[in-house]
């Protein structure tokens, strides 16, 4: 499997998120929300074209999205389904395989104005996740 890059944005972007649910909805939903995340992560890195993926040239070069309602019946049975997931990874495939994660977005945010600043990643702050 590729290896899987977070730019500093899309880092404190998952944080944000499973702070919020855990504060709005408790705990079993940040566990069902963190799940979902990392499973829509992994299915991108392992097929950067899979359904659901859409180009977004218009963006950078190579961008592409991935809303995580179609990740939400591959999650186990524990921690659970969400049922209505509203956000959605702003990606490329990166150097050597790599995939370039620049921010996780809520579906009602305007996607052009909260672009990473430069490159998607930022190769001096990227954090790795394997």
């Amino acid at each position: 499997m590729p290896r899987v890059v977070l730019a500093n944005a899309a880092s404190e972007d998952i944080v944000s998120i499973l702070e919020w649910s855990h504060e709005n909805f408790g705990e079993l939903a940040r566990l069902r929300y963190e799940a979902l995340l990392t499973k829509a992560i992994i299915d991108i890195a392992e097929s950067p074209d899979r359904p659901g993926c859409v180009a977004r040239e218009e963006l950078a070069a190579g961008a592409r999205t991935y809303h995580l309602w179609h990740s939400r019946n591959r999650v186990g049975k524990t921690p659970g389904v969400v049922r209505n997931p509203r956000h959605f990874l702003l990606f490329r495939p990166g150097a050597q395989s790599d995939i370039e994660i620049g921010r996780v977005l809520h579906d009602s945010m305007d996607l052009a104005s909260n672009l990473p600043s430069g490159d998607m990643v930022q190769s001096s702050d990227e954090e790795s996740h394997e």
